[in-house]
Order: structure tokens, then C-alpha cells, then sequence
């Protein structure tokens, strides 16, 4: 192995941890909380104090046995061991100063995304079918695995709603670090969601996976395939993003609670209209506006010609409108050769 390999994360080697920023329910003892209504809640999805305070009423009288009363208490607990309100400029300053990049493989990619994709944020990739999504999120795979200056390096959640997750890819592309295939899938969870039902419930699982061990991703191939699916024509509409709200919602409240860094990928669909022959691309990604305003930072990928694609910033709080060309071969996503 050379000078420029690096030992990929793993909770059985001597890896320098951050310390986590969340708290976990377990604390709440302390306050007089019965230990016995804190193993309901873990059973039914909370793991940390900020989980239980990102969480509505009507959300945790949901969970058997916890009362209005309980609710009550539990949430002014809460209250006593974390901070929930305002905060200075200054204070989220220095909160952000713990958001860490992921590297996507590509230093031109990396280069308008001022160096990889973001930790507490939800980047979406949008675009048709051979443009490059799959590929990014495996390339991820790897790459979240690897220190470097801004990357805290962890392990992997892979939800894979359309069967897209190859172990023989991850091998591929853990080849081109130098780094032991088996290792690297070792470090990815991966869950496959056949409704859109069971997609919710997998992200339900997520916080005790990530409340145990040292996670950096957690990536959705694709996030909206099978609420297209459940849900067919304008009749159900309505219900179909409420339901893709509430999943995209409890997507950023796990990147809050456990500092990971957030990859969705979306479909695209032509426009049904008279309106699409006035337009330039008469193509847009699946959701609408409840996929707009949930995802951080939105990239349109499109392709070039060959095996290069073409990403382009579609929305970013920091970021402005910027177009990077990769390139796709057996090492993932890379620079174009020419």
C-alpha cells in the first residue's frame, strides 16, 4: 500500500471520533424519566434529546404507553439539558464550524461545490436515466470513508429504492483509493425499500443506527421513485407530497441530529402541458416545490458527450450557478481525461 492510502473507517480499529453532537434519551434518567418509557421511544425511532424536540406532540403520543402527561414532562427535560431557541450569529458560527465535506471523486465536481458535498444539508441530484446519479452515490459510498481535512470519516447508510446498489461497483472504486473492498462494505448499511411506506420506515430506523456508531452519509437512490409509484394520478397528488414532505423533513432533522451529510437522488418527468413546447428542456425532477424547498443544494446532471456528464448548481444557500464537467469510467466518478 502506498504512501497515500488511508485506513477506511471502522469502529473496530483506533479512529479518531468527534465528539457527537447530539445527546442521547438515556440522559433524561437523570431528570426522573422512567427508563421504561425511554426504551419505548428508542423502540419506536427516538434516540437523542434534539430528536425529541425536533418531534411534534401528536409524534410522540404515537409511541404506546407515553401519555399527554409524560409527553409533557419528557419535552420539559429536554429542555433543561439542550438548547432550543434562539442563538447568536456568532453561536451558529461556531456550530457550523464541525460541517464537513465528502469528496464526490471528481476535483472539478469538488471544485464548485467548494469541496465535496456538506454535512448537515441535503444535496439532490436530479436528471435522466445514465446521467451520472447511481454512479456519484457510489462513488460516495467510498469517499465518505476517507479522511481528509474537512471529512470526519464514517460509515454509510444506503437506502436503494430502485435495486441500484452493486457491492461489485463499491469494489471497483475502493481499488482506486487503495483501499480493502471488504472493509469498505463492511462500513455500508444497506436497506432495499419497496414502498413508500417501507421507505419511511427504514429512515425511521436510521437514528438507532447512527445513536450506536460514527456515521458520515446517508444516501436515497432515489428518494421519489416509489412515491411515484404509490401514488398515481392528480387525485392522489395531495397525499403524495404530504407524505414526500414528511419523508424529506425527517431527512434533514437526521442530518441536524448526527452531523451526516444528506445525498438524495430524483427522477425527472416531461411537462404534461402546451406550456412544454415554449420551454428549452420541457423536463423537470419529480416533487415540485416540496423537493425544491427541502433539498439544500439542488444539482442538475445532464450528459455530455462519451462517458462525461455535465453538473450544474441549480440552488444553494452559499453557492453560486456553476457547471463542472466529470466523467464516468470503472474508478467511479473522475476528472475527464482530456
Amino acid at each position: 500500500m502506498s504512501a497515500n492510502a488511508v485506513a477506511v473507517a471502522s469502529s473496530d480499529v483506533g479512529l479518531d471520533e468527534p465528539a457527537p453532537d447530539y445527546q442521547e434519551i438515556d440522559k433524561l434518567i437523570e431528570l426522573g424519566i422512567n427508563a421504561g418509557d425511554l426504551k419505548k421511544m428508542k423502540e419506536f425511532g427516538f434516540h437523542t434529546l434534539e430528536g425529541i424536540m425536533m418531534a411534534t406532540k401528536k409524534q410522540l403520543l404515537a409511541v404506546r404507553g407515553i401519555s399527554e402527561a409524560k409527553v409533557e414532562k419528557i419535552r420539559e427535560s429536554c429542555g433543561k439539558l439542550i438548547r432550543s431557541g434562539f442563538s447568536t450569529g456568532i453561536e451558529v458560527r461556531q456550530k457550523r464550524a464541525a460541517v464537513f465535506k465528502i469528496s464526490t471523486g471528481s476535483e472539478a465536481l469538488n471544485g464548485i461545490l467548494n469541496g465535496g458535498i456538506q454535512s448537515r444539508s441535503i444535496t439532490e441530484a436530479y436528471g435522466e436515466f445514465r446521467c451520472g446519479k447511481t454512479q456519484l452515490s457510489h462513488t460516495l459510498c467510498v469517499t465518505a470513508q476517507i479522511p481528509n481535512e474537512t471529512n470526519a470519516q464514517g460509515k454509510v447508510v444506503f437506502i436503494d429504492t430502485e435495486n441500484t446498489f452493486r457491492p461489485e461497483r463499491i469494489s471497483q472504486i475502493a481499488h482506486r483509493f487503495e483501499l480493502e473492498p471488504d472493509d469498505v462494505l463492511q462500513n455500508i448499511m444497506v436497506a432495499r425499500a419497496y414502498t413508500s411506506d417501507h421507505q419511511l420506515d427504514l429512515l425511521n430506523q436510521v437514528p438507532g443506527l447512527m445513536a450506536s456508531d460514527r456515521f458520515a452519509l446517508l444516501i436515497v437512490d432515489s428518494s421519489t421513485a416509489l412515491f411515484r409509484v404509490d401514488y398515481i394520478g392528480r387525485g392522489e397528488l395531495a397525499e403524495r407530497q404530504q407524505r414526500l414532505s414528511k419523508f424529506m423533513s425527517n431527512l434533514m432533522k437526521v442530518a441536524e441530529q448526527f452531523n451526516v451529510a444528506i445525498w438524495v437522488t430524483n427522477q425527472m418527468t416531461a411537462t404534461p402541458d402546451g406550456a412544454a413546447m415554449f420551454v428549452t428542456d420541457p423536463k423537470k425532477p419529480i416533487g415540485g416545490n416540496i423537493m425544491a424547498h427541502a433539498s439544500t443544494t439542488r444539482l442538475y446532471l445532464r450528459k455530455g458527450r462519451a462517458e462525461q456528464r455535465i453538473c450544474k448548481i441549480v440552488d444553494s444557500p452559499e453557492l453560486p450557478e456553476m457547471e463542472a464537467t466529470f466523467e464516468i469510467n470503472e474508478k467511479g466518478v473522475t476528472d475527464p481525461k482530456d
